[in-house]
């Protein structure tokens, strides 16, 4: 039987904090440190299980299936997103576990059953990020064409979403006739555990935000400040009213937490610039389109270190008091959450947990669990 909203990506906290990218190797960390994350499925089952302790609302995962290179072949070993999911929600008993799904590369039909089992599992635990899709030599490695129109690849997505979404509803067969897939007397049963299953959406395109608007609960997205956050959420609150709903916006970012702010901007140095792996961050720069000809020379050295740091994400680099004040100021611009990453997600969450989250709670942004 179906459930209402018992999710955690929905509860009463004022800011939403996750996991992102705990499945890839590295994590988010462009870096050649020995010390740089272990994706390993022991690392991720440690690591999860001190989340759902703590009380944090998700895990998100990425799907990668091309390495950005590099001597460390950046993002090259990554645990597949359903699989993992599925094995987190095995060993946890509060926390969203999200499954990050290409629609490109997984067939509707089969990604419904898949995610409609995986619910049933977790007892009503799973979230879905959809991805439209955008990393060329992924699409070259599966022989898939990457359109080079954004809306075409979000027309696609969308038939996509819908073909699941009907699946999720309908209990008798019925036939699908799109302009990208087409099925006969097909069904999908069990249908979730959720009546709703929490959507995430990652976009920045006109035609990507339009996508999340209609379709997402969440927009995630990078913040690079906070006027441009506050600016994204009040985009954001406009155009998801305009389609009588209701979207939040959800961010990433880079946490180094040290007793010190000496300390901190050390240990980031370290990892971030005496040892960035600099050919995959700009392989990754690249891809993203992030290049000389789309932004000046003090944003785009800017970028590049945010991306050795941790992908792009805000950075978080300071003692507990800084942190949780930085916190409060994303929160006050309206942003409803966001993920974190570490050098080392198992080692490092611990403090985390101990100093910045008790003051989170005393500014009244968490409450404990």
């Amino acid at each position: 039987m179906a459930q209402a909203h018992t999710s955690p990506m929905f509860n009463r906290n004022k800011l939403k904090l996750g996991i992102f990218s705990s499945n890839c190797s590295s994590g988010m960390a462009v870096t050649k440190v020995p010390e740089r994350w272990d994706n390993s499925w022991d690392n991720n089952l440690d690591l999860v299980k001190q989340c759902d302790d703590a009380g944090l609302e998700f895990m998100l995962p990425i799907a990668r299936w091309i390495g950005y290179g590099g001597e460390t072949d950046f993002h090259g070993n990554v645990l597949e997103t359903v699989t993992w999911a599925a094995g987190l929600a095995a060993h946890t008993q509060h926390i969203q576990i999200f499954a990050t799904v290409h629609t490109a590369f997984n067939h509707p039909v089969v990604t419904a059953k898949q995610l409609a089992t995986l619910d049933q599992l977790s007892k009503g635990r799973l979230g879905l990020n959809v991805v439209a899709g955008w990393n060329k030599p992924e699409y070259d490695a599966f022989g898939v064409d990457l359109p080079a129109e954004h809306g075409a690849r979000y027309a696609m997505a969308q038939e996509w979403f819908d073909y699941v979404q009907k699946l999720w509803r309908e209990d008798l067969p019925f036939d699908w006739q799109g302009d990208y897939y087409k099925g006969k007397g097909v069904y999908s049963l069990p249908h979730p555990a959720q009546s709703h299953l929490p959507i995430l959406n990652a976009a920045a395109s006109e035609e990507g935000r339009a996508f999340t608007m209609r379709n997402a609960d969440f927009l995630f997205t990078p913040v690079f400040d906070f006027d441009q956050a506050r600016a994204t959420v009040e985009d954001i609150n406009a155009g998801s009213a305009a389609v009588q709903r209701a979207v939040k916006v959800l961010t990433f970012a880079t946490v180094v937490c040290r007793p010190t702010q000496k300390e901190a901007d050390e240990a980031l140095d370290y990892y971030a610039n005496q040892h960035a792996d600099w050919e995959a961050v700009d392989n990754l720069m690249t891809l993203q389109g992030l290049h000389a000809q789309s932004f000046t020379k003090e944003a785009l050295a800017m970028f590049r270190d945010r991306f050795a740091a941790g992908h792009g994400g805000f950075p978080l680099v300071g003692t507990p008091d800084h942190i949780a004040d930085q916190l409060e100021q994303m929160s006050d611009t309206g942003i409803a959450g966001t993920t974190l990453s570490f050098l080392d997600y198992a080692k490092e969450f611990p403090y985390f947990r101990q100093e910045v989250m008790p003051r989170l709670e005393a500014r009244g942004l968490r409450h404990t669990p």
